[in-house]
């Protein structure tokens, strides 16, 4: 399939031979800014629909319910609606979908508080949030199935830096994005599924004809020369990103070959959403100390358990912490006690033949790492943050993999963004994309943050076996 811009449509050459032409005022364009009401209608009707029926009889007459709906209706849905432009994409419509449903009550139950036409017990409130949740989850998941068409993206840059984000896309599973073309002066063979449309020269035509949703900027010596472009085109209502946050955005990591000195300069940013060393503390010890309360009954059982085979019960280990400081971790060991030579270190595997039989069972419901919620008590830890790596794995995967050492402007942690998207780093190429997630995670810190991964964390506990 062919594609070339002239005088402001997309002509479309089809394998059969036959071509066609988009206009920018086609329905099929229109539809992409249509569905957006159509998002925000269903949203509206997913809240509306539980607050309407649950608050019905509780009031004097039709029209102090429907007053009443309305008000608390339209609270949860400006706390939904906030809720889903502040959380990450990447972290799925769970997250805000949870975080708009409690921010919501807190404000509804205010206002039943205060106000006193409104009158709902605290069971119907509750019961109320609780649809709302359920409701607005399944309302994205069939938005985005059904409804939703996909970001129309252009990538401005070299090809290579194309070929990475349609095979980043490809990977994705369901993606909402699909790349509409490239704009590049070297005229090289496009990659698969992204047709040449142009060069730099030829941008505002281009821009004018696709519309894109979003536009993907590879970093190089021109791009100003291509913002003073898009400059000119501006009222088209697309966005720009560079190439780094647009895999931030849209696949949660960092291309580690994208990566420059400059990149960390975010993270001292002026406009940098606090995430202080106080409130980090404040959860790392509530959950650290909740968590010893309620695991603490079973800790004698697999204590009794792991004695059983020959070797130590807790397995200390010398790893690196928040800023290369040395601290002691603690484990309940699972390998044999003879498992490595002294001074010879050896990453451990998935299916580690070293690992014993109850060892193996402990690694795949993580009941051995339960011990390392002193360290996070210690404060050698926190509860999420990059995995602590062997400080022998560190000095040899430094020569190799860049900005690895950045990991440690953080405490390490038991769970983690990486922890979560990628097995164990057993040679330079897996620690290299584990760190790509670390980077992604080092940038978008926050307490919301570290709820979704903990969640996600205790799902993948129950429905997954396994790291």
């Amino acid at each position: 399939m062919g594609v070339r811009v002239h005088d402001g449509r997309v002509a479309v050459r089809h394998p059969s031979g036959m071509v066609g032409a988009l206009s920018p005022t086609s329905p099929l364009v229109g539809w992409a800014g249509d569905a957006k009401w159509v998002a925000e209608a269903g949203r509206a009707a997913m809240i509306l629909v539980p607050v309407l029926a649950l608050s019905a009889g509780r009031h004097s007459s039709p029209a102090a319910t429907a007053a009443a709906a309305l008000l608390g209706g339209g609270v949860w849905f400006l706390a939904l609606r906030s809720a889903f432009g502040v959380v990450p994409f990447t972290l799925g419509p769970v997250v805000p979908a949870a975080l708009g449903t409690v921010s919501g009550l807190v404000a509804v139950s205010a206002f039943n508080l205060w106000l006193p036409g409104m009158r709902l017990p605290p069971s119907t409130l509750l019961v109320t949030a609780v649809s709302v949740f359920a409701l607005s989850v399944v309302w994205e998941a069939v938005w985005q199935r059904l409804f939703a068409a996909k970001r129309r993206v252009l990538v401005i840059g070299t090809n290579s830096c194309a070929s990475e984000v349609v095979e980043a896309m490809d990977g994705a599973r369901e993606s909402p994005f699909s790349v509409v073309g490239i704009v590049d002066d070297t005229c090289a063979a496009a990659p698969s599924g992204a047709p040449h449309l142009g060069a730099v020269a030829d941008l505002a035509q281009i821009v004018e004809a696709q519309r894109p949703d979003l536009i993907v900027l590879a970093e190089g010596d021109s791009s100003g020369r291509v913002l003073n472009s898009l400059l000119d085109v501006a009222p088209n209502h697309f966005k720009v990103v560079g190439v780094t946050h647009f895999f931030e955005h849209a696949f949660g990591w960092v291309p580690l070959r994208h990566v420059t000195p400059s990149w960390f300069m975010s993270l001292l940013h002026l406009h940098q959403r606090p995430y202080s060393r106080f409130a980090k503390r404040t959860f790392d010890v509530a959950c650290a100390s909740i968590g010893i309360l309620v695991v603490a009954p079973i800790l004698p059982i697999i204590a009794l358990l792991v004695r059983r085979t020959p070797g130590r019960i807790i397995y200390r280990q010398t790893r690196v912490g928040e800023g290369g400081k040395l601290f002691t971790m603690y484990k309940f060991r699972t390998m044999r006690e003879d498992a490595e030579e002294p001074g010879r270190p050896v990453f451990a595997e998935a299916d580690d033949p070293r690992v014993t039989s109850l060892g193996r069972a402990l690694r795949n419901s993580h009941l051995d790492e339960l011990p390392q919620l002193w360290n996070v008590l210690r404060g050698d830890m926190s509860i999420v943050g990059p995995r602590p790596e062997r400080p022998e794995f560190v000095h040899m995967l430094e020569e190799t993999v860049p900005f690895l050492s950045r990991r440690l402007l953080i405490k390490p942690g038991i769970t983690g963004w990486a922890q979560l998207r990628c097995d164990y780093a057993s040679d330079s190429e897996t620690a290299a994309e584990r760190l790509s997630y670390d980077l992604w995670y080092l940038r978008h810190r926050n307490l919301i943050v570290d709820l979704a991964i903990c969640a996600k964390t205790f799902s993948a506990l129950l429905l997954h076996s396994g790291r």
